[in-house]
């Protein structure tokens, strides 16, 4: 049985995005986009609303060769398999992936409980129905040193849990890594 995970980089106020929609504040460094990749290899499928899916199919193509972290990140995104929750995609072009029109909670809980590895949630928006629904198993922040004032939250509105400390490691440049187990 998986474990649903959601896994943010953020601002240090909570922000996966700032009002412009800019991200640029949250590319890690080398060291950072490694940990990534560490806590990604346990993950078999990755659940991804329309705009983290537009996002993320440069890693469709990135180049795999070399030990870098881009390019160990590109062989680990191209082995998961991806489903698409979105109403306004024709289509999903990606090889093992699949386009969702509706997030039907009975239907993730159980792709996570028949999945052999976790199931991870990427994208906020998309990542509060399962806050909502209470799917959420572990939730990673990677926090940036930045704070942006504003934009897109990692964490959703209105939503409680109770959360216990998992790790805690800090990395080259202020970036500092939270894993927390969701109690249910």
């Amino acid at each position: 049985m998986g474990r649903l995970l959601v896994t943010a980089i953020c601002s240090v106020d909570g922000y996966v995005a700032d009002t412009e929609g800019s991200f640029e504040f949250a590319f890690p460094t080398a060291e950072v986009h490694q940990a990534v990749n560490d806590l990604e290899r346990g993950v078999g499928t990755q659940l991804l609303g329309r705009r983290t899916y537009e996002v993320m199919t440069y890693w469709e193509t990135a180049p795999t060769e070399g030990d870098d972290p881009e390019a160990d990140f590109a062989r680990i995104w191209s082995g998961v398999e991806k489903v698409v929750f979105s109403t306004t995609l024709a289509e999903v072009s990606a090889p093992r992936t699949r386009l969702v029109r509706a997030f039907d909670v009975e239907a993730v809980r159980a792709l996570v409980e028949a999945a052999p590895h976790d199931v991870e949630i990427g994208g906020p928006t998309l990542a509060a129905e399962a806050w909502r629904a209470g799917l959420v198993d572990e939730v990673r922040l990677f926090l940036v040193p930045a704070i942006v004032g504003g934009g897109l939250a990692a964490l959703p509105d209105g939503v409680r849990h109770r959360l216990t400390l998992l790790e805690q490691r800090t990395y080259d440049e202020g970036f500092v890594l939270l894993r927390y187990a969701v109690q249910h």
